[in-house]
């Protein structure tokens, strides 16, 4: 009877066990059915395009414009304009100096400059660290729960120091050229940074040289106004005596209301150009400031070197070419970067550590050192074709550089003869405004006395008229290409 009962008893377990497998693998399938419903509803909710803060995150139709969502436009990232209070003090006679100094302060070029050359020489100092070995110290502790079969359950924790060096031994010149590649990228920033000062200051020149011309041109046509009102005048009372028609009226009456619409178009050409000089500065166009004018002698020093005395600084210092000059350098080091990681690395490592298994009073210490080389034996030609593209980018910046030379070279002998021919004009527009004034005086004062014509007497306003205008651009473009 006993092996009978046993084997019942078996049975029954194994019917037990059956029962308990079926359960389980039902309840693993409604375990595996909750997520996959949820799943499914998550999948069904999704809609295209995604939403922002309640709107869609695009129009329903091309033709309809995108409605942003309510908080979605970013508050203006600007800030209050730095003036030196010595400077505001005096705000209605700034000078060119003034109005560059002001410039530097705020100026978003220049300091978007100086924060790329910032981070430039933060990427160099960066790069440095592959001279040194790197240190890691590490730390960490975990504690496992065993369910044994026969239900029971083990604890066990588990306490770990430990400490690594690597250092590089040598990599045929990938780190010299790595480093010296962030060395030109610092430098080429640097000059970057200045070039943009230089062009700030530039900006500034031609913003401030245009209104002084405005300025300057409001004045000619103002005197221009007065000799057309003499003019109109001098018609009226000779035709009030029988000595002239009333078309001499009508033409003299014409030229004054063409002098005064000029002088309404110069105030306003002056409002626009003092707004252009206002941002050049990196103020709001409606500031309120004025400037003093250009001296009204020019420098007595005309004289300049020669132009290959300029040619020569040029291509020595001009801070653009330089950056330029020093692209060329950084994609040569890293045409050698590149070359020099397809040879074996020799690297050395080394590291301590100490564990603990539950026993304080009992640890573990393990050392470990390491001598590696590694070689790319085969990498897809990747390597192969980086080196092709860094060879490719190495001769291009290169062929930049030469085109950059030419340019400079170009420039500077541009803006010589400019300034050449710009002291010929003032000079000869000097001349001009002196034979026009006399023209004028004598024109006038044979329409006063009769022998002349009201023709005559125009030509010769219009002529004088002209003379001014020109001696203005010329002094103008004299300070200008001086600039340049």
């Amino acid at each position: 009877m006993a092996p009978r009962n046993a084997a019942k008893a078996g049975a029954g377990r194994g019917i037990m066990r059956k029962t308990t497998s079926d359960r389980r693998a039902r309840a693993d399938r409604g375990g595996l059915a909750v997520p996959f419903l949820l799943l499914s509803f998550a999948l069904g909710c999704a809609h295209h395009p995604p939403s922002v803060r309640g709107v869609p995150g695009a129009s329903p139709a091309p033709e309809i414009p995108w409605t942003p969502p309510r908080g979605s436009v970013p508050p203006l990232a600007s800030r209050a304009p730095e003036i030196p209070p010595e400077l505001l003090s005096r705000a209605r006679e700034w000078t060119l100096a003034d109005a560059v100094d002001i410039a530097l302060r705020n100026s978003a070029e220049t300091r978007e400059a100086w924060e790329d050359a910032r981070s430039a020489a933060a990427a160099y100092g960066s790069a440095l660290a592959d001279r040194y070995p790197s240190v890691h110290l590490g730390a960490d502790a975990a504690r496992a729960r065993t369910f044994l079969s026969d239900g029971s359950t083990s604890d066990q924790e588990t306490y770990r120091a430990s400490a690594d060096l690597a250092y590089l031994l040598y990599d045929f010149g990938g780190r010299g050229a790595s480093i010296d590649e962030s060395r030109q990228a610092l430098l080429a920033a640097g000059w970057m940074h200045n070039a943009a000062i230089q062009d700030a200051a530039l900006r500034v020149q031609q913003a401030y040289y245009g209104y002084a011309t405005a300025k300057a041109l409001l004045e000619a046509k103002l005197a221009t106004l007065e000799e057309a009102r003499v003019g109109f005048d001098a018609a009226e009372e000779r035709h009030r005596s029988g000595l002239a028609t009333i078309a001499d009226v009508l033409q003299a009456r014409t030229a004054h209301s063409q002098a005064r619409l000029a002088v309404e178009e110069l105030r306003g050409a002056i409002l626009t150009t003092r707004g252009a000089l206002a941002t050049a500065m990196g103020l709001s166009a409606s500031a309120d400031f004025d400037v003093a004018p250009p001296p009204e002698e020019l420098p007595s020093e005309r004289a300049i070197e020669g132009i290959d005395r300029y040619l020569e600084s040029a291509l020595a210092a001009r801070p653009d070419l330089a950056a330029v000059r020093a692209r060329a350098l950084q994609a040569r080091a890293r045409s050698r970067k590149v070359r020099a990681e397809g040879f074996p690395r020799l690297t050395l490592s080394a590291g301590a550590e100490r564990s603990y298994a539950g026993d304080p009073d009992e640890h573990l210490d393990t050392y470990r050192g390491l001598l590696s080389l590694r070689f790319p034996l085969f990498t897809g030609f990747s390597h192969r074709y980086d080196r092709f593209e860094a060879e490719a980018d190495a001769a291009a910046a290169e062929a930049r550089l030469r085109e950059a030379e030419q340019v400079v070279v170009l420039d500077v002998w541009t803006s010589y003869y400019e300034f050449k021919t710009a002291e010929t004009r003032v000079r000869a527009s000097e001349d001009l405004v002196r034979s026009a004034s006399e023209s004028h005086d004598v024109a006038l004062g044979r329409y006063r006395s009769g022998v002349g014509s009201v023709l005559d007497l125009m030509a010769a306003q219009s002529a004088l008229e002209n003379a001014r205008a020109e001696r203005v651009r010329a002094r103008s473009d004299w300070f200008l290409s001086r600039s340049e």
